[in-house]
């Protein structure tokens, strides 16, 4: 392996570095895209009984839900500000959901690039190999081969080094890419349910019923039924006359 390394030349050097840097963003988003560790199943169910059985939750298990996993942050947060509104509680979660994705995102860009530059490392290695082969040619090569071969040699190696390093990265770019679109629309998906249950239950602070406005809507309505009845007793008696 190492011999393959030394005839590719010093271009090598920056293909096995960018290899290395491919093996550990792939090893660490692989772990950390986990839809288990990102977005909880049940999570969102577990808030709703639970403020459902206390009428509300605490701000310190609000805070502990919010550090364990980013749809725990978000549904946590938009718990932290229903009191204010659904208006509030949609925004705040929205811009904890564009922290949480850029997060998610982290070192993905430096995949696609690692992806797109060891295969122009292994091109640009083609051509020194070449021109190393040409000039080897002209100081005659024809009667040392050895001489032509290096420059052949490390062309192939640069070439084929450049390929083994881009493929994966690049497949491994694509797919961490589609797994962030999924867990953003499961981020939107639990937000939405938990706003719906939120009405249904009346947990909102604008869904929960008022004893005074109850009570300033039955008064209301009784005015009117006197005042009606009133417009109906003026129109007997202008009909008697």
């Amino acid at each position: 392996m190492w011999e393959l390394v030394k005839a590719g030349g010093w271009l090598m050097t920056p293909i096995v570095v960018c290899s290395i840097l491919a093996l550990v963003i792939i090893i660490e988003r692989s772990h950390t895209l986990q839809f288990n560790k990102v977005a909880p199943s049940r999570l969102r169910e577990q808030l709703i009984t639970r403020l459902r059985e206390n009428g509300n939750i605490g701000r310190t298990q609000l805070m502990n839900v919010k550090e364990k996993t980013a749809l725990g942050d978000i549904l946590a947060t938009g718990l932290l500000y229903r009191q204010y509104g659904l208006e509030s509680m949609t925004m705040h979660m929205q811009n904890r959901a564009s922290v949480q994705v850029h997060q998610l995102e982290k070192n993905i860009n430096m995949l696609g690039t690692i992806g797109a530059i060891a295969p122009l490392l292994g091109l640009l290695g083609t051509v020194l190999g070449i021109i190393s082969s040409f000039l080897a040619i002209t100081d005659g090569a024809m009667q040392d081969p050895t001489m032509l071969a290096a420059g052949v040699s490390q062309a192939l190696i640069t070439t084929a080094a450049g390929m083994i390093v881009a493929i994966p990265a690049l497949v491994a770019y694509r797919y961490f890419q589609r797994r962030i679109i999924d867990i953003n629309a499961q981020f939107e998906t639990q937000a939405g349910l938990m706003i719906q249950e939120l009405y249904d239950y009346h947990l909102l602070a604008s869904t929960q019923p008022s004893t005074a406005s109850s009570r300033t809507s039955i008064e209301d309505s009784i005015a009117q039924e006197r005042s009606f009845g009133a417009l109906d007793s003026d129109k007997t008696s202008i009909a008697a006359v």
